[in-house]
């Protein structure tokens, strides 16, 4: 690494994002083991106005501590990337407003509109992926030996995206909902996470797990039975709290992860994400409210430290990831951390190529799996669905083929297959045209056959050319 021992350069690309007032309070708790010279946060044209309210605030954050690092603020990622040594990727290509669409297109149609799973899932990935490869191929050539630390979502098939088709190895994907789990799991036990070994296994947003004390007895049931007693085990706040039923979980003797909700309970959970798009509004449109509150208090200019609105988020904590990660690294920690990574025979019922959310021990190397073992048949199944549906997101997303993203669709759990789900594909293709380059021929002859977007809020924002 350029530098590794010397102060270091970090670069965050979506600095103008509302979670940056996270990741400056990780990086002011750890610089006595991560010493860093600059920050760099990059936004495009459209971020610029929250780029400079964030960048101001994360500057006032470090004022306020006892270090001196100065916050750079650019829309110009090049001159940003110069000799990084770690890269963190936060970035909404198309802003709130896509994920709007995402979520209400396919709500309208009775389909689960999610940021991440089922139809809006996909989107977000077609949107992001060749992005994210855009900034590997500036990568090769800035900061060859920099680390590219992604939390994008959805993150395990952009994380794979970059090793599969970026050809860069050095990058690991960040969740905070393993984060989330370990936060508040050791107290419906009685226990804090220092008496406890964690082991999970899947995919980003698909992963289960087990625990042990330290004498190595396994205690997962037991956190299972306190789950049903009521008690807070660290769910995401944008997802719904649906209880998995009891001899489910119990037959699974694995802890679920919040999403799993989706695939679990889909009908109960369809029926409030429905129920929401019909009243208060889509997720998105919540998170749009709470964002504007979020930059209207970074804008005090008294205001030095994370507000605690932030926790109100559903990505609250990730930070505390990201930036362990990087001091992991920096400093050949070896410290256990769940991240998105090459399998390598952790999960054998993946691939060794593919990318798993796994336990990992991060040093100096990047990311050493644990091994978790085969799963039984009921997870297995699931799993090996959803890897071969992301290995055809990614590849339609680098492609631009539309028979490969009907394919993802009808793999999807979350999308009943048939008329209705090519037709919101093809609504979904018009909505984000401006984003989609990879398939404008296609889009060009959905728009020949007339296809409109039903949704009224998403075709008046397609309109608007948001």
């Amino acid at each position: 690494m350029t530098n590794m021992k010397g102060a270091v350069k970090i670069v965050t690309i979506g600095g103008g994002s509302s979670y940056t007032p996270e990741l400056m309070e990780g990086f002011i708790k750890r610089y006595e083991e991560l010493p860093i010279r600059e920050i760099w946060l990059v936004d495009i044209e459209d971020g610029k106005e929250k780029l400079e309210i964030v960048g101001k605030m994360a500057q006032r954050m470090w004022d306020a501590s006892p270090y001196d690092v100065k916050v750079h603020l650019t829309l110009d990622r090049r001159e940003a990337l110069k000799d990084a040594d770690f890269v963190t990727t936060q970035f909404r290509v198309g802003l709130l407003n896509a994920r709007i669409k995402d979520e209400r297109i396919p709500f309208s149609y009775g389909m689960l509109g999610q940021e991440t799973n089922g139809a809006g899932g996909i989107f977000k990935a077609f949107r992001t992926i060749p992005v994210i490869l855009d900034i590997v191929e500036d990568m090769k050539e800035l900061c060859p030996n920099a680390w590219l630390i992604n939390f994008t979502n959805p993150s395990g098939m952009v994380t794979e995206s970059v090793m599969r088709y970026g050809h860069w190895d050095k990058v690991i994907g960040l969740c905070n909902v393993p984060v989330g789990a370990m936060m508040k799991e050791p107290e419906t036990i009685g226990k804090t996470l220092d008496e406890l070994v964690y082991k999970f296994a899947g995919l980003n947003h698909f992963h289960w797990h087990r625990v042990f004390d330290l004498d190595g007895n396994e205690v997962t049931q037991q956190i299972i039975d306190a789950m049903y007693e009521g008690k807070d085990a660290g769910i995401p706040a944008n997802i719904h709290d649906m209880p998995l039923i009891k001899e489910q979980l119990d037959e699974i003797g694995m802890i679920h992860c919040g999403y799993h909700r989706y695939y679990y309970r889909q009908e109960e959970m369809l029926a409030h994400g429905l129920e929401e798009y019909n009243t208060i509004g889509t997720r998105a449109e919540q998170v749009k409210r709470t964002e504007a509150e979020l930059f209207e208090l970074y804008k005090d200019p008294n205001l030095d430290h994370k507000p605690e609105q932030l926790a109100k988020r559903g990505g609250a904590h990730y930070s505390d990831a990201a930036c362990e990660t990087i001091a992991a690294i920096y400093g050949n920690k070896n410290t256990h951390i769940v991240v998105t990574t090459r399998n390598n025979g952790a999960l054998p019922d993946l691939p060794p190529e593919s990318a798993a959310e796994v336990s990992c021990f991060i040093g100096a190397t990047g990311a050493r799996p644990i091994a978790f073992g085969k799963l039984h048949p009921a997870e297995c199944g699931w799993l090996q669905c959803m890897k071969n549906m992301e290995w055809c997101v990614e590849e339609a997303a680098v492609t631009g083929n539309y028979g490969l993203a009907l394919q993802a669709f009808f793999l999807n759990p979350q999308i009943q297959s048939g008329a209705t789900a090519k037709r919101i594909l093809d609504e979904l293709l018009i909505a984000h045209k401006k984003y989609l380059p990879q398939f404008a021929d296609t889009i060009a002859r959905l728009e020949k056959e007339g296809i409109t977007i039903k949704d009224d809020v998403a075709r008046e924002l397609t309109e608007q050319g948001l």
